[in-house]
């Protein structure tokens, strides 16, 4: 055999050499990334938007909320949001709320809270309550939709949203106690007419106000 083609046939055998040599290691590639893919064929379910207009919220109650002030006791019928998909959502999308209808908002642990009434179609007075159920400020006629964050100012155990203007016709004030088992109060007897005034900082305002 000529050198010339002794040489060719080498080379062409070093080739098949390098092409099966490439195939493997494609081949253990593929083979290594092939559980990773396996992992996302079925991704998990976003998560829902629970303030969206159609988003089905199911709400504690309602229970009897007592208010008790200077001139006497009002009961409201309270809906309860404890979890966090309830206080996201509380009443966005209500398009009426009856006089002595509300919801009870409760953090398990006291915290300085703000609300805001973004896709609320309707105003409400916001009433902060103190863990002692003790009411240490009102936002009256908090404007339904607007983004604006209506603070606490102080660390809360809960807030009662009524419909707006409730709190001025009832005659609640800041220093009057809100009663339920949220706060360890509910069997408390009937009027705090002997409740320690509320201080300036505690004073009833409107969204207006609120910074």
């Amino acid at each position: 055999m000529p050198p010339a083609c002794a040489k060719t046939l080498r080379e062409a055998g070093a080739a098949d050499s390098f092409r099966s040599m490439r195939s493997l290691i494609l081949s253990l590639i593929v083979g290594v990334s092939a559980p990773a893919w396996s992992q996302d064929a079925e991704p998990a379910p976003a998560a829902s938007d629970v303030t969206a207009r159609d988003a089905a919220v199911s709400f504690g109650g309602p229970e009897p909320v007592a208010v008790a002030t200077e001139e006497g006791r009002h009961v409201f019928s309270a809906e309860l949001a404890t979890t966090p998909e309830q206080m996201a959502r509380g009443l966005m999308w209500r398009e009426s709320l009856d006089p002595d209808a509300g919801m009870l908002f409760h953090y398990a642990t006291p915290q300085r809270g703000a609300m805001w009434m973004d896709n609320t179609l309707i105003d409400l007075d916001l009433l902060f309550i103190e863990p002692d159920g003790r009411i240490f400020k009102i936002i009256a006629y908090a404007q339904g939709g607007s983004r604006r964050s209506l603070a606490a100012d102080t660390e809360i155990s809960g807030v009662l949203e009524i419909p707006a203007g409730r709190a001025f016709e009832l005659g609640i004030r800041p220093g009057d106690t809100v009663h339920h088992a949220f706060f360890d109060n509910a069997d408390a007897a009937g009027n705090e007419s002997d409740a320690e005034p509320a201080g300036e900082d505690a004073a009833a305002e409107t969204p207006e106000d609120a910074q």
